[in-house]
Protein backbone atom coordinates (compact mmCIF):
# COMPACT_ATOMS: atom_id res chain seq x y z
CA UNK A 1 0.00 0.00 0.00
CA UNK A 2 0.97 3.70 -0.45
CA UNK A 3 0.57 7.14 0.75
CA UNK A 4 -0.54 9.52 -1.63
CA UNK A 5 -0.52 13.10 -0.05
CA UNK A 6 -1.84 16.34 -1.36
CA UNK A 7 -0.46 19.96 -0.94
CA UNK A 8 -1.31 23.20 -1.53
CA UNK A 9 -5.12 22.06 -1.43
CA UNK A 10 -6.23 25.00 1.43
CA UNK A 11 -5.65 28.13 0.16
CA UNK A 12 -4.63 29.28 3.53
CA UNK A 13 -2.09 27.16 4.01
CA UNK A 14 -0.71 28.44 0.52
CA UNK A 15 -0.46 31.89 1.95
CA UNK A 16 0.85 31.25 5.77
CA UNK A 17 3.74 29.49 3.68
CA UNK A 18 4.30 31.79 0.93
CA UNK A 19 3.63 29.02 -1.85
CA UNK A 20 2.59 29.82 -4.87
CA UNK A 21 -1.30 28.74 -5.51
CA UNK A 22 -0.96 25.58 -7.79
CA UNK A 23 -3.04 24.81 -11.41
CA UNK A 24 -3.50 21.35 -10.48
CA UNK A 25 -3.07 19.07 -7.40
CA UNK A 26 0.40 19.14 -6.02
CA UNK A 27 0.83 15.05 -5.26
CA UNK A 28 3.66 13.52 -2.89
CA UNK A 29 4.00 9.82 -1.95
CA UNK A 30 4.96 8.47 1.57
CA UNK A 31 6.40 5.07 1.98
CA UNK A 32 3.81 2.80 3.90
CA UNK A 33 7.42 2.91 6.93
CA UNK A 34 5.96 6.43 7.14
CA UNK A 35 2.68 5.49 9.01
CA UNK A 36 3.61 5.73 12.92
CA UNK A 37 2.43 2.08 15.03
CA UNK A 38 -0.74 2.50 16.74
CA UNK A 39 -0.40 3.29 20.33
CA UNK A 40 3.32 4.88 19.86
CA UNK A 41 4.41 8.17 21.18
CA UNK A 42 5.89 10.14 17.85
CA UNK A 43 10.09 10.66 17.85
CA UNK A 44 11.39 13.89 16.81
CA UNK A 45 14.23 12.82 14.32
CA UNK A 46 17.58 13.59 15.28
CA UNK A 47 18.33 15.51 11.91
CA UNK A 48 15.51 18.17 12.14
CA UNK A 49 14.96 20.93 14.71
CA UNK A 50 11.76 22.26 12.83
CA UNK A 51 8.84 19.14 12.48
CA UNK A 52 5.47 20.45 11.75
CA UNK A 53 2.21 18.68 12.39
CA UNK A 54 -0.44 19.22 9.58
CA UNK A 55 -3.40 17.65 10.63
CA UNK A 56 -5.43 16.15 7.53
CA UNK A 57 -8.52 14.18 6.61
CA UNK A 58 -8.29 11.28 5.12
CA UNK A 59 -9.79 8.49 2.54
CA UNK A 60 -8.71 4.70 2.08
CA UNK A 61 -8.98 2.92 -1.24
CA UNK A 62 -11.12 -0.11 -1.20
CA UNK A 63 -10.81 -1.99 -4.49
CA UNK A 64 -8.78 -1.29 -7.45
CA UNK A 65 -8.57 1.46 -10.02
CA UNK A 66 -7.09 3.51 -12.89
CA UNK A 67 -8.24 6.54 -14.88
CA UNK A 68 -10.89 6.86 -12.09
CA UNK A 69 -13.63 9.85 -13.56
CA UNK A 70 -14.87 12.10 -10.44
CA UNK A 71 -18.41 11.03 -10.92
CA UNK A 72 -17.69 7.20 -10.00
CA UNK A 73 -15.09 8.00 -7.59
CA UNK A 74 -17.17 7.54 -4.68
CA UNK A 75 -17.12 4.13 -5.57
CA UNK A 76 -13.79 3.71 -4.33
CA UNK A 77 -13.69 4.16 -0.81
CA UNK A 78 -16.39 3.49 2.40
CA UNK A 79 -14.36 4.84 4.81
CA UNK A 80 -12.78 8.60 5.89
CA UNK A 81 -10.28 9.03 8.67
CA UNK A 82 -8.01 11.80 10.15
CA UNK A 83 -3.85 11.87 10.33
CA UNK A 84 -0.72 13.95 10.44
CA UNK A 85 1.68 14.30 8.36
CA UNK A 86 4.56 15.35 10.32
CA UNK A 87 6.91 17.61 8.28
CA UNK A 88 10.63 18.50 8.86
CA UNK A 89 9.99 21.73 7.63
CA UNK A 90 13.66 22.92 7.79
CA UNK A 91 14.81 19.84 5.89
CA UNK A 92 12.62 20.37 3.46
CA UNK A 93 13.19 23.98 3.00
CA UNK A 94 16.61 23.33 2.42
CA UNK A 95 16.02 20.03 -0.58
CA UNK A 96 13.43 22.51 -2.17
CA UNK A 97 16.04 25.49 -2.60
CA UNK A 98 18.30 23.24 -4.30
CA UNK A 99 15.39 22.25 -6.49
CA UNK A 100 15.47 18.76 -4.41
CA UNK A 101 12.98 16.47 -4.23
CA UNK A 102 11.97 16.05 -0.31
CA UNK A 103 10.73 12.83 0.64
CA UNK A 104 12.99 12.76 3.26
CA UNK A 105 11.20 15.54 4.80
CA UNK A 106 8.10 13.75 4.80
CA UNK A 107 8.29 10.17 4.16
CA UNK A 108 10.84 9.38 7.48
CA UNK A 109 9.72 7.01 10.07
CA UNK A 110 6.58 7.84 11.36
CA UNK A 111 5.97 11.26 9.98
CA UNK A 112 2.36 9.50 8.63
CA UNK A 113 -0.49 9.13 11.93
CA UNK A 114 -3.31 7.32 10.71
CA UNK A 115 -6.33 7.81 13.28
CA UNK A 116 -9.52 5.38 13.43
CA UNK A 117 -11.88 5.28 10.30
CA UNK A 118 -15.26 6.04 10.40
CA UNK A 119 -18.01 4.50 7.71
CA UNK A 120 -18.47 7.87 5.07
CA UNK A 121 -21.94 7.27 5.44
CA UNK A 122 -22.06 8.06 8.92
CA UNK A 123 -21.46 11.73 7.39
CA UNK A 124 -24.08 13.69 5.87
CA UNK A 125 -21.90 15.64 3.76
CA UNK A 126 -17.95 14.48 2.91
CA UNK A 127 -17.57 18.03 1.31
CA UNK A 128 -18.45 20.06 4.46
CA UNK A 129 -16.80 18.14 7.49
CA UNK A 130 -15.34 19.86 10.04
CA UNK A 131 -12.00 19.25 11.74
CA UNK A 132 -9.62 20.08 13.86
CA UNK A 133 -5.87 19.75 15.72
CA UNK A 134 -5.31 20.80 19.29
CA UNK A 135 -2.11 20.98 21.51
CA UNK A 136 -1.95 20.90 25.05
CA UNK A 137 -5.51 21.49 25.22
CA UNK A 138 -5.40 24.83 23.17
CA UNK A 139 -7.05 24.95 18.75
CA UNK A 140 -3.87 25.23 16.71
CA UNK A 141 -5.53 23.68 13.38
CA UNK A 142 -9.19 24.23 12.16
CA UNK A 143 -10.79 23.50 8.78
CA UNK A 144 -13.77 22.26 6.96
CA UNK A 145 -13.66 20.30 3.68
CA UNK A 146 -15.56 22.48 1.81
CA UNK A 147 -12.84 25.23 1.60
CA UNK A 148 -10.10 22.45 0.00
CA UNK A 149 -9.45 23.33 -3.68
CA UNK A 150 -10.09 19.80 -4.74
CA UNK A 151 -12.55 17.65 -3.32
CA UNK A 152 -12.31 13.90 -2.45
CA UNK A 153 -13.61 12.28 -5.31
CA UNK A 154 -11.77 15.48 -7.09
CA UNK A 155 -8.87 14.02 -5.88
CA UNK A 156 -9.23 10.40 -6.35
CA UNK A 157 -10.03 11.16 -10.18
CA UNK A 158 -6.57 13.13 -10.83
CA UNK A 159 -4.25 11.07 -8.44
CA UNK A 160 -5.62 7.59 -10.32
CA UNK A 161 -4.98 9.37 -13.56
CA UNK A 162 -1.03 8.70 -12.71
CA UNK A 163 -1.09 5.69 -10.12
CA UNK A 164 -2.94 2.74 -10.22
CA UNK A 165 -5.20 3.05 -6.45
CA UNK A 166 -5.08 -0.28 -4.74
CA UNK A 167 -7.06 -1.48 -1.96
CA UNK A 168 -5.81 -0.35 1.18
CA UNK A 169 -3.89 2.75 0.02
CA UNK A 170 -4.28 5.57 1.88
CA UNK A 171 -4.76 9.21 0.38
CA UNK A 172 -3.95 12.67 2.84
CA UNK A 173 -6.44 15.24 1.17
CA UNK A 174 -4.25 18.23 2.67
CA UNK A 175 -4.18 20.49 6.13
CA UNK A 176 -5.74 24.20 6.49
CA UNK A 177 -3.69 27.28 7.97
CA UNK A 178 -2.67 26.61 11.53
CA UNK A 179 0.77 23.84 11.09
CA UNK A 180 3.58 24.73 13.48
CA UNK A 181 6.25 23.25 15.29
CA UNK A 182 5.77 20.24 17.86
CA UNK A 183 8.12 19.87 21.44
CA UNK A 184 8.80 16.68 23.72
CA UNK A 185 6.29 16.37 25.92
CA UNK A 186 3.67 17.99 23.06
CA UNK A 187 -0.01 16.20 23.29
CA UNK A 188 -1.78 16.26 20.00
CA UNK A 189 -5.64 15.39 19.67
CA UNK A 190 -7.33 15.11 16.47
CA UNK A 191 -10.90 15.61 15.92
CA UNK A 192 -13.70 15.07 13.25
CA UNK A 193 -17.20 16.45 13.21
CA UNK A 194 -16.51 16.79 16.99
CA UNK A 195 -15.58 12.66 17.35
CA UNK A 196 -11.86 12.30 18.62
CA UNK A 197 -9.61 10.42 15.59
CA UNK A 198 -6.00 10.16 17.58
CA UNK A 199 -3.70 11.41 20.05
CA UNK A 200 -0.72 11.77 19.96
CA UNK A 201 2.64 12.26 22.60
CA UNK A 202 5.74 13.83 21.52
CA UNK A 203 8.88 12.97 22.83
Amino acid sequence: MKLICIGRNYVDHINELNNERPEEPVVFIKPDSAILPKEQDFYIPEFSNDVHYEVEVLVKIKKVGKHISKEFAHKYYDEVGLGIDFTARDLQSKLKSKGLPWEKAKGFDGAAVVGKWLPKDQFKDLDHMDFSLTKNGEVVQEGNTSLMLWKIDEIIAHVSTYFMLKKGDIIFTGTPAGVGKVSPNDYLVGALEGERMFDINVR
